[in-house]
């Protein structure tokens, strides 16, 4: 059973490297790379170790830590929804849910169940642990577009209210990170890299 559960969990483990290959439209800070899904997991793992102390509830960080490094997990096979779309949602789609299914599935059953229990957390945003891992989703990609001049939002005109309105979410998680990007946002309108 032990040699079962290994080999699944090295075909898990292979299946997962595809991550690195998932380009992201956001680029690395102060560059012209654009960041894949591998690299934006391990950011928002080192971020969450970092800045757990500005959560607004007592968390347990490692469920963080989880949720952070398999939330994008399902784009192997959905790919990465850009936050600004216009024309496909970004929520829990039909696809991801497929995705969740086979790719968690290589992995033995009762840990199998626990990473989509994780994602399926990750993806409410409603306990605490889930709301302080969406306000680092949301935070790094502003982190990176202030430090490329705008980056995605001048890159595909992206205006202050759309956003704001995906940001706010940051707030959900740590008022003290929320005030912060609020005056990142506020500071990119004031040097024109985000038009209001």
């Amino acid at each position: 059973m032990e040699t079962d559960d290994l080999l699944k969990q090295i075909a898990f483990i292979k299946e997962i490297d595809k991550l690195k290959y998932i380009q992201r439209k956001t680029r690395l800070f102060n560059s012209e790379r654009n960041e894949n899904d591998a690299e934006h997991s391990w950011h928002l793992a080192m971020m969450t170790i970092v800045l757990a102390q500005h959560s607004d509830q007592r968390i347990d960080v490692l469920k963080v830590l989880k949720m952070v490094l398999i939330h994008d997990i399902v784009e192997i096979d959905a790919g990465d929804t850009f936050i600004y779309d216009t024309a496909k949602n970004h929520t829990n789609t039909d696809e991801e849910r497929l995705a969740a299914e086979r790719i968690f599935g290589l992995l033995p059953k009762e840990q199998a169940d626990e990473f989509i229990d994780i994602w399926e957390e990750f993806e409410g945003g409603i306990t605490d642990e889930a709301r302080f891992a969406r306000t680092m989703d949301r935070l790094e990609p502003l982190l990176q577009n202030t430090s490329n001049n705008g980056g995605t939002w001048a890159e595909f005109d992206v205006p202050y209210q759309q956003v704001y309105n995906k940001k706010i979410a940051i707030k959900d998680g740590s008022k003290t990170i929320w005030n912060f990007a609020e005056g990142l946002l506020n500071e990119s309108v004031e040097k024109g890299i985000l038009k209001k």
